[in-house]
């Protein structure tokens, strides 16, 4: 691995390492543990001069922590209704435009797939769009979405104690690092156009919760034939990528805690990245090292597509368990048409750590959020 020697990065760096590993995240104790060491101040000596570099790591920092916080609070905390809060703070804090789609707007757009895992929640959907815009004609136009399950029961097809099914206030860390994204960029502010997309909803169990065997059609006329409701996280994303897709921007890259397949795969330190085009592959690969988060590209098999498709529906939203982080990313791919690159990062395992790997670091994560600002200013 190279050495870095560029004084900048190196003050950034240690800064972001510093603040990140000593915040902890003592919201919901009624009394703060007793602390046998405290950091008052950092001094980065032979630094001198990088306070540039210094704040840019502070600002990042700002968007992690935030992501950190999304994930982490339970999902009596983090609802469809307080995410769509949080991102009107962004807004109005950072100068960014802010449109939140309801449930009839959604409707009247199609987001049959988006709006079929909704049902069953007393919790009504909010469909987020924030944009940051540069002043002046910006150098490139993206669109990063985040999956935004604030709660994730399985559905119909329950998850069990086995599953682990206290931890899926977790499903929404997509969408936890698209705000963090959010909050950093609209700090920086670089001279590229971004849009942060999530389709936030919970997946309950109810009367009139969606069934095994139901079809939905996603807002770009794809019908879907709902074989497993506890794949519900790439419908949500079906219709947020259609969104996207029409904005004009040069690439999407989606973020989801799609599929265990990925972690059986990769592991719990590693994403798996699934695009078609090898200019993006590159980009995010660029971004994930710059950030010491580590990502593997996968293969996007299109013989798998066999495995989903429907006797009665375009297509199944679950295929066969054999490749079925490839299967996901490909059904995601149908939803994108006009835009030139595309890709969707499997973060189910590096989002969450259950062992201490700093000094306060067991929980949330934050991934994502460094890589994304990267591969913006990239």
């Amino acid at each position: 691995m190279p050495i870095c020697n560029n004084l900048a990065e190196t003050a950034k760096t240690i800064t972001e390492s510093v603040e990140l590993a000593v915040y902890e995240d003592n919201r919901f104790k009624s009394e703060p543990e007793d602390k046998k060491n405290t950091i008052e101040t950092v001094d980065l000596i032979g630094l001198v001069g990088q306070e540039e570099a210094i704040n840019l790591a502070h600002q990042i920092c700002s968007g992690v922590i935030l992501a950190r916080e999304l994930v982490a609070a339970p999902a009596n905390e983090v609802t469809p209704i307080t995410m769509a809060e949080t991102a009107q703070k962004l807004a109005t804090e950072y100068n960014l435009h802010l449109e939140v789609l309801e449930h009839g707007e959604c409707e009247n757009l199609g987001m049959g797939a988006f709006l079929g895992v909704a049902k069953a929640s007393d919790i009504p959907p909010k469909f987020i769009h924030l944009t940051y815009q540069p002043q002046g004609i910006p150098r490139r136009k993206l669109a990063i979405i985040g999956k935004g399950l604030t709660f994730d029961s399985g559905g119909l097809n329950i998850k069990s104690a086995s599953s682990s099914i206290e931890t899926m206030k977790i499903d929404m860390a997509g969408a936890g690092a698209t705000f963090g994204a959010a909050k950093a960029i609209g700090q920086i502010k670089p001279d590229v156009e971004v849009h942060f997309i999530s389709a936030v909803t919970e997946n309950m169990i109810s009367g009139c919760a969606m069934h095994p065997g139901d079809i939905l059609k996603a807002s770009n006329g794809k019908t879907i034939e709902v074989n497993n409701t506890d794949a519900e996280g790439r419908l949500t994303l079906a219709d947020a990528l259609v969104f996207a897709d029409k904005l004009g921007v040069d690439a999407i890259v989606d973020l989801a805690t799609l599929t265990g397949a990925c972690i059986v795969a990769l592991g719990n330190n590693i994403a798996g990245m699934f695009t078609p085009n090898d200019e993006l592959a590159k980009q995010l690969d660029i971004a994930g090292y710059k950030a010491g988060e580590k990502l593997w590209r996968m293969p996007m098999e299109n013989k798998y597509f066999e495995g989903l498709k429907s006797s009665i529906a375009d297509m199944k939203n679950s295929g066969p368990s054999a490749g079925s982080s490839i299967t996901a990313s490909l059904f995601l791919q149908q939803f994108v048409k006009n835009t030139p690159a595309w890709a969707h990062l499997d973060i189910a395992g590096p989002v969450w750590t259950d062992k201490e790997s700093g000094v306060n670091n067991i929980g949330a994560t934050g991934f994502g959020v460094q890589l994304l600002v990267n591969w913006v200013m990239s």
